[in-house]
């Protein structure tokens, strides 16, 4: 079996915003799909691990694209492991139409818990490391590092969000995309057909679980570049995600 994996998607039209482009929320849900599809199909992904009590949580996320699907187009994302360590994998997306142009690149960083406990899992362990075998670190992926999303304690809170069952993914926690779609929803429509969003990066913090209210505190920190900062409602004020987002005309 091949190290990369090759998905086909489409960009239906109920997937599409105003500008008839698939929105970013779905791409991650697809990248997401193709990091599931690619681990399934080599024996690592949610099917076993379910039966040993494991689980795999996303930990970091970027997504940096040229140009996004349009409505009606059919797209493929690759996928494919660039290394891993005691305690995490490094995985790597390409996106690219069916004649092969590149539209863009991701990069995440994933973590394997205990669902019983909640606490980390040494991945080496599972199946005697069995995940090495799917290293390729020499695959080309242009863009650039994941970043330290930075923000100050002058951000705005700018947002309150009751979350709820659509929220909630099948290991019980706040979906990672659904960050991503609340997030984006601090702008207008407005923005977005005068706006593209090239970039985000996220760094996922602690879980966020149902009926969590949702507490978003924004900062533009360049021309096009703003970071948001996500926290659970309440005494505690539990820091969930950290995002930043780089739009261009």
């Amino acid at each position: 079996m091949e190290k990369i994996g090759r998905y086909e998607f489409r960009a239906n039209p109920f997937h599409c915003d105003c500008t008839g482009h698939l929105f970013m929320g779905h791409l991650g849900n697809h990248m997401l799909n193709a990091a599931d599809f690619h681990a399934n199909d080599r024996d690592f992904g949610i099917k076993y691990l379910q039966t040993i009590n494991k689980a795999w949580v996303l930990s970091r996320l970027a997504i940096e694209m040229e140009e996004m699907p349009q409505i009606y187009e059919r797209f493929y994302v690759e996928s494919w492991i660039e290394s891993s360590m005691k305690f995490f994998t490094n995985r790597c997306f390409r996106v690219v139409n069916t004649d092969g142009k590149v539209y863009g690149h991701g990069k995440s960083i994933w973590a394997m818990i205990d669902t019983e406990t909640r606490q980390p899992c040494n991945l080496l362990d599972i199946k005697d490391g069995e995940l090495l075998q799917w290293e390729l670190k020499d695959e080309p992926n242009p863009m650039g590092k994941m970043t330290r999303v930075m923000m100050s304690h002058e951000a705005e809170l700018v947002k309150s969000i009751e979350t709820g069952y659509n929220d909630v993914d099948i290991n019980g926690h706040i979906n990672s995309v659904k960050f991503i779609e609340h997030v984006m929803d601090l702008w207008e429509t407005d923005w977005y057909c005068e706006h593209r969003l090239k970039r985000v990066d996220v760094a996922y913090v602690a879980e966020g679980h149902k009926s969590d209210r949702l507490e978003l505190y924004r900062e533009q920190t360049g021309e096009m570049e703003f970071c948001v900062r996500v926290c659970r409602a309440g005494a505690d004020g539990t820091e969930l995600c950290r995002m930043k987002l780089v739009f261009e005309n």
